[in-house]
């Protein structure tokens, strides 16, 4: 089963996340911040990641600089998850290596249609 990890500070986004993911077919494993996110995926690098932007510790642009820098680090699909809507950010996260950007709040639907278009899922 693929492992999709969800990165937010947020233990009720985190929550939301998963019972999405799961519904989606992924195992879900699960950091509160880009830290954490790094070390697992020294550990174990997952299929794909949500990420939210701004956390304590490390943010979500630090985390997918460090990520895509990594042995293998180009493999997953990483999809950030933010309020940030504004280009220069999107832009930046794009550079950075991110494969899709949604904004908060996210649905069921949204997460799904960004998976199949990245290909971690199919209609």
């Amino acid at each position: 089963m693929s492992v999709c990890l969800v990165v937010d500070d947020s233990r009720v986004v985190r929550k939301v996340a998963r019972r999405i993911i799961e519904e989606l077919g992924f195992e879900c494993a699960e950091a509160e911040d880009g830290q954490q996110a790094y070390i697992q995926c020294g550990q174990k690098m997952p299929e794909a990641i949500l990420l939210d932007w701004n956390m304590p510790v490390m943010s979500g642009i630090e985390f997918l600089e460090k990520l895509r820098a990594m042995p293998s680090g180009n493999m997953p699909k990483v999809v950030f998850c933010t309020t940030e809507n504004d280009m220069s950010h999107i832009q930046r996260a794009m550079m950075a290596g991110a494969n899709e950007y949604i904004m908060k709040p996210f649905d069921t639907e949204i997460i799904k249609s960004k998976f199949i278009q990245i290909g971690l899922i199919d209609e």
